[in-house]
């Protein structure tokens, strides 16, 4: 019976471990509580009053408290059980931000009450410790971290621009018109395969095609300005252009010398028709028909659409 009673007393005594190892919560004497003294009596007095007028203005109560060390706590739970026992917040909207910073640690965290949560999302806060506070802990600038971590905590609160702990240099303007969409490579190798597919194919008709070729150059213009914008963005869409305006008459002289070309221009004077590629290319109306056909019905017919429309259904993804 010894081995049950030892067990049931070690069980037991878990939780009084536990508690013992748990860090005691101070009293909330102020909006700053540096119980760590890390903070410069100037720095806690401005930090202070920066968070009163910003609860005399939106109701917001955040507080910040510095302790030593945590004992193997875990920041997390530490910074919940401060939060319910402060008490943080109004009554009814919860409004309360708590930032708490460990030195001996290396821990920080920034609690967020339910009614901000929208306001000051994880990411947000997330963005704030990573990009204002840490660069600044780093350097033993508890000062600096702590205040310009508040003033950003503030700033989101108040929808302010410079909220978030973003970088406060001016983003970079491009000079592009119209940017590239920001898509995935295969998704990038199946739209290209459909607008280059298209356009690509009436482009060797054209260059193949005696007469009405040059009807095509000046008909596809347009669709080569256009159609590459949704892959590669208006900059070099407009190269795409150049070559296209260029490339066309260079490759069509070229075409022209060569025997097909010549027997399709004779064919067309003749017949009326020729044969390109395995088109057909009719002289009257600058028609097109390929040399091979479909039919639901019978073997001679040609194809075509049933009439059907799609209602925008299908799916699409990324990764």
């Amino acid at each position: 019976m010894r081995m049950p009673l030892w067990v049931a007393a070690a069980v037991l005594a878990l939780p009084l471990l536990a508690q013992a190892q748990r860090t005691d919560v101070p009293f909330l004497t102020g909006r700053v509580v540096d119980n760590a003294e890390i903070l410069k009596a100037d720095t806690r007095r401005r930090i202070t009053e920066q968070l009163r007028q910003h609860e005399q203005a939106t109701s917001n109560q955040v507080a910040v408290l510095t302790v030593p060390t945590l004992g193997g706590e875990s920041v997390e739970e530490y910074a919940v059980r401060v939060f319910e026992q402060w008490k943080l917040g109004q009554k009814g909207k919860d409004n309360g931000v708590l930032v708490v910073v460990v030195p001996q640690d290396r821990r920080m965290r920034i609690e967020v009450g339910y009614g901000l949560e929208g306001t000051l999302p994880d990411a947000v806060a997330a963005r704030i410790i990573r990009n204002v506070m840490t660069p600044r802990f780093k350097q033993g600038n508890y000062d600096g971290g702590i205040a310009e971590g508040i003033n950003a905590i503030v700033a989101q609160l108040e929808g302010k621009a410079a909220a978030a702990g973003q970088e406060t240099a001016p983003p970079a303007r491009s000079s592009e018109f119209i940017p590239a969409p920001d898509m995935a490579l295969h998704e990038k190798v199946l739209f290209g395969a459909f607008i280059f597919g298209i356009i690509g194919l009436f482009t060797f008709l054209g260059i193949v095609t005696p007469g009405m070729g040059w009807f095509l150059y000046f008909f596809l213009i347009p669709f080569w300005a256009m159609f590459p914008v949704a892959i590669f963005g208006s900059h070099v869409t407009f190269y795409i252009l150049i070559a296209y305006l260029i490339g066309f008459p260079v490759a069509k002289l070229l075409v022209s010398r060569s025997g097909t070309y010549r027997k399709a221009a004779e064919d067309l004077k003749k017949k009326g028709r020729a044969t390109i590629g395995g088109f057909t290319v009719g002289g009257s109306g600058g028609s097109w028909s390929s040399g091979s056909s479909w039919s639901s019905g019978s073997s001679g017919g040609g194809f075509s659409g049933g009439g059907g429309s799609s209602g925008g259904g299908g799916s699409s993804g990324s990764w």
